[in-house]
């Protein structure tokens, strides 16, 4: 019996410590491509299924709103210019810009992505969306 246990009790100890044990090796050879692909689709209605978490709700079969591109160019306020004269900083929207910066405002219309290609005295010249827009400097 103390023969037994002298063999069973460090293979035992090695497979709770996590240590592999030689004698037990095993080689797993990998699974095959695409094996283990998961394949998930929204359900059209309450017929075709339903969330297993939260069964009486019906948010999964509402249509989705996707926010288009437009805003209000009149949105946009070039409030203020600084810097030397060959190097102007605009700020628009209270975010600071000079040529080649990107940032995103914040407008009545939601955030959008401006990017700033010219600051002269007069106006700054951006490009939103893949369209120019030249706006002037406010008079205060």
């Amino acid at each position: 019996m103390k023969k037994r246990l002298n063999k069973i009790l460090p293979l035992a100890l090695a497979s709770l410590s996590g240590w592999a044990c030689p004698v037990h090796a095993q080689t797993k050879s990998p699974p095959a491509a695409g094996a283990y692909a998961s394949v998930f689709t929204l359900p059209a209605g309450p017929r075709d299924g339903r969330d297993p978490f939260f069964p009486e709700s019906t948010r999964t079969f509402e249509t989705k709103v996707v926010a288009s591109n437009v805003f209000e160019l009149s949105s946009l306020k070039f409030m203020g210019l600084s810097g030397t004269p060959g190097h102007l900083f605009a700020i628009i929207n209270n975010r600071t810009f000079t040529t080649g910066d990107e940032n995103d405002v914040v407008t009545a219309s939601g955030r959008i992505h401006v990017r700033c290609l010219e600051v002269t005295t007069a106006s700054v010249l951006l490009e939103i969306n893949g369209q120019l827009h030249r706006i002037k400097l406010q008079a205060r």
